[in-house]
């Protein structure tokens, strides 16, 4: 695996093909610093190419996920004027299309504070486990500013309409709404159950070939975008490429052998 950065803000651990990142501020809740932004950007980058890394678990230290921007960067950037907040703002936009696209599959644990930023992250996950207590909410207009790099991801998770429900009334909502809302897939009554979804979820991962999640992540975050004619033209091609390639030739045996392929081992 490509070595990882050193970080101030996040706690790394890397165990069975499973990188486990923690935003740890605890004092602050896990406020997004700039520093953090900027941690967590190397990271996915560096774990970006490392097909041995199956998933990323991204939790929170002290009892929370993300309370959300931190406002010490907002104050120090105000004798900068106009063009720092802009930075600002939009490097944890470029965090949250990274995050995105990661090939591995990047499974949220969301407990406590699950605010602004922290439910941007949300929203960019591919699988989200909350607590039922957890406090979700965009209170950006309850502090006069707006949800400017977290609203487009939002609405594609929970759609436009609730979207707009939230972000102009800035509403807390606990896990068990958040999983109405279809924000979260599951939403456990404490501590213990969060980490049995946690282990049944990454045992479910390591039964996927890594290759071929990583395509299908990558081929269903293009269908939001791309031309079905074309998208279809282009998945067939992946399609013949990958049952025709390691993966697709290793899966096919297993099943007729009626074993584990080699990557469930």
């Amino acid at each position: 695996m490509p070595s990882l950065p050193t970080c101030d803000t996040l706690l790394l651990k890397l165990e069975t093909g499973v990188l486990h990142i923690t935003l740890n501020r605890p004092d602050s809740r896990n406020a997004m610093s700039l520093a953090m932004v900027a941690e967590l950007r190397a990271v996915l980058a560096a774990a970006r190419d490392d097909r041995s890394l199956r998933a990323l678990v991204l939790r929170g230290a002290g009892g929370h996920f993300c309370a959300g921007g931190d406002i010490k960067d907002m104050a120090s950037a105000r004798s900068a004027g106009a063009a720092a907040y802009r930075e600002l703002n939009r490097a944890f936009g470029s965090l949250l299309e990274e995050a995105q696209c990661v090939p591995q599959v990047l499974i949220a644990v969301l407990e406590g504070a699950v605010l602004g930023g922290g439910f941007g992250l949300a929203c960019v996950s591919d699988i989200a486990i909350a607590g039922a207590d957890a406090k979700f909410g965009l209170p950006e207009t309850s502090l006069g500013v707006i949800p400017a790099q977290i609203a487009p991801f939002v609405v594609k998770r929970i759609g436009l309409t609730q979207t707009r429900r939230l972000a102009l009334t800035a509403a807390r909502f606990n896990g068990a709404e958040a999983e109405r809302l279809g924000l979260v897939h599951f939403s456990e009554a404490d501590e213990h159950a969060i980490e049995r979804r946690l282990d049944e979820t990454l045992e479910q991962i390591r039964q996927c070939a890594p290759g071929a999640n990583a395509a299908t992540k990558a081929l269903l975050l293009a269908s939001d975008s791309e031309p079905l004619d074309a998208l279809l033209d282009q998945a067939a091609e992946q399609f013949a490429a990958a049952v025709t390639g390691d993966e697709g030739s290793e899966g096919t045996l297993a099943f007729v052998q009626k074993r584990a392929p080699n990557w469930a081992q």
